[in-house]
């Protein structure tokens, strides 16, 4: 009994000095804002590794995920005698919930994995100390513009992933099924409100700057990682980002709704 308190005692003061050291990471990046060196040219390079690279990943999944729901939604509300509800059905589950969140895992997949191993690249080969040596702040240079292109990237592929999921909801329900596109666009247009847009732009944000700042943080303590070294380390560094980034990001979807619905 006294093994397991001691080891539950171990585990709980680890993961409250692992929470401390991650919020100092986090404000130390913010601080660092208007001594970074070149922010401005880094920002426009952070937007493009963030934002342009994963513009084909996110309107392929927004399609498909409009797709899917324009055909469940239809057979589902044929059921009721509700199908000119699609557009609502549609509009709603992808303004309000699934584009939001999957387009953020899917950045998070891709954008993420990619800033932890380069930073934890950066890591292994001490550029990180070299950066300290020469008296630049690390994580000015290295996390503060993405997490300034964060705040930009991840609510504009959102806005890009909820019309291209409509437009989605339209081939499905529309063009494949026999349902009026009047009926479908005028009940899209009818169901979103300005709540509603404001919830699925502030859950982009939060994500954006919380994905971000995890990947960053686990790659940046890549030196840490008990048992492995070297291009392992930055493997297990990568694969631990985009796990607890993805898991960060449902459990604050579930706090944001819970606070807003």
């Amino acid at each position: 009994m006294m093994l397991l308190l001691q080891a539950v005692g171990q585990n709980t003061l680890a993961t409250i000095a692992g929470l401390g050291d991650f919020a100092t990471f986090a404000t130390r990046a913010i601080a660092a804002t208007p001594a970074t060196r070149q922010l401005g040219r880094r920002w426009i390079r952070a937007v493009h590794e963030q934002g342009v690279r994963c513009v084909p990943v996110v309107t392929i999944v927004g399609l498909f995920t409009g797709l899917v729901l324009g055909l469940q939604g239809y057979y589902v509300l044929t059921r009721f005698g509700s199908a000119g509800a699609l557009g609502t059905f549609v509009s709603l589950t992808l303004t309000r919930e699934l584009a939001p969140v999957l387009g953020a895992l899917m950045i998070i997949g891709q954008a993420g994995s990619a800033i932890a191993a380069e930073i934890g690249i950066h890591r292994n080969s001490e550029q990180i100390d070299a950066l300290t040596t020469m008296g630049i702040d690390p994580l000015g240079y290295l996390v503060t513009p993405r997490l300034l292109a964060s705040l930009i990237v991840f609510p504009v592929l959102t806005v890009a992933f909820t019309l291209v999921g409509l437009a989605g909801g339209y081939l499905s329900g529309s063009a494949l099924l026999g349902l009026d596109a009047g009926v479908y666009w005028s009940a899209v247009h009818s169901a979103v409100q300005y709540t509603d847009v404001r919830e699925c732009l502030l859950k982009a944000l939060i994500f954006g700057a919380i994905a971000i700042v995890i990947c960053c943080h686990s790659g940046f303590t890549t030196h840490r990682r008990i048992g492995v070294s070297g291009s392992r380390a930055v493997s297990v560094s990568t694969t631990r980002g985009v796990v607890l980034a993805s898991i960060a990001t449902l459990a604050a979807d579930y706090l944001i709704t819970s606070f807003l619905v």
